[in-house]
């Protein structure tokens, strides 16, 4: 079982998409779960991105300040997951 980084809600982690942070400090969406870097879990919906970005709930896992751009890049990511 995984936290949602942005509801808060815990559940299989085969039901939710990994974000990594790899040794160069960039942010990316890992939908093979097994790229190297400090991983944190989110629901497969652009909300829980939203409430994650709002709640600073990556920046606090990952333990960096996560600009703007890096939320685009994920929404943009996240979209094309969600329309598989």
């Amino acid at each position: 079982m995984r936290q949602c980084v942005g509801c808060g809600e815990m559940k299989p982690k085969k039901e939710l998409i990994r974000i990594v942070k790899t040794a160069e400090n960039e942010i990316l969406l890992d939908d093979t779960g097994r790229k190297n870097g400090r991983g944190a879990y989110i629901c497969a919906s652009s909300e829980c991105l939203a409430k994650a970005e709002k709640s600073k709930g990556l920046s606090r896992s990952f333990k960096i300040e996560i600009q703007k751009e890096i939320y685009e890049e994920l929404k943009k990511e996240m979209e094309k997951l969600e329309t598989r």
